[in-house]
């Protein structure tokens, strides 16, 4: 317990340094932050409270990704506020303030051999790493994203990587499928896939009718 306190109070003196930045979009970005004692023990699911600096309110932002043997962890969020635009102003080599982690409860993937995938917009960010994880246990992943337009298409290749099947889905159709997420699950249900169970991340109307079709 004592070395796990020594452990951290020396992080945060180091303060929590930026290793990795990408802009997904003109609004979302990715970002790695070096976080030995959070990428330990993170998994998908879980989240970080963050401070950009000494000044800064707290936000949480969900774990996109999370390495133990480089000490990094991922986070991807989308500039809607103050705290975001500060923290979409920092660059590779900058710090974070604070870093706080992992919280909250895992996603459960034990068990599951067949699962589909529905997820939304950004909401992508926080349903990849449940894709990688179950992806890595062997199971069988039909994933399925929505996006308004191909502009604001987010982690197409790492979904690929990481499922079965992969289904794009835009409202314009100027990107994979022209439709909603529903058509595409309606799709795959229709033709006799079943499934331990259907996870869905995104926007509430989106989750809402995700539910109302697999009920």
């Amino acid at each position: 317990m004592g070395a796990a306190r020594g452990r951290l109070r020396r992080e945060r003196q180091q303060m929590y340094k930026i290793t990795y930045k990408k802009s997904l979009n003109s609004d979302v970005t990715l970002m790695r932050v070096h976080a030995p004692s959070v990428a330990a023990r993170a998994q998908p699911g879980q989240f970080v409270i963050l401070r950009v600096d000494q000044n800064g309110e707290r936000i949480p932002l969900t774990i996109a990704d999370y390495d133990p043997r480089s000490g990094d962890v991922t986070v991807i969020f989308q500039t809607v506020g103050e705290t975001t635009y500060k923290l979409s102003l920092k660059n590779e080599g900058d710090d974070i303030q604070d870093f706080a982690g992992p919280l909250g409860n895992p996603t459960h993937t034990e068990g599951l051999s067949r699962v589909a995938i529905v997820a939304g917009g950004v909401g992508c960010a926080i349903a990849l790493p449940v894709a990688k994880k179950l992806h890595a246990q062997g199971a069988q992943v039909h994933a399925i994203a929505g996006f308004r337009s191909k502009d604001l298409v987010i982690l197409q290749d790492e979904f690929k990587a990481n499922s079965s099947e992969f289904i794009l889905m835009t409202d314009d159709g100027s990107a994979g499928e022209k439709g909603m997420v529903t058509d595409a699950l309606k799709r795959l249900l229709d033709e006799g896939q079943t499934y331990d169970e259907v996870l869905t991340i995104g926007p509430l109307i989106m989750m809402k009718f995700v539910c109302g079709l697999t009920r």
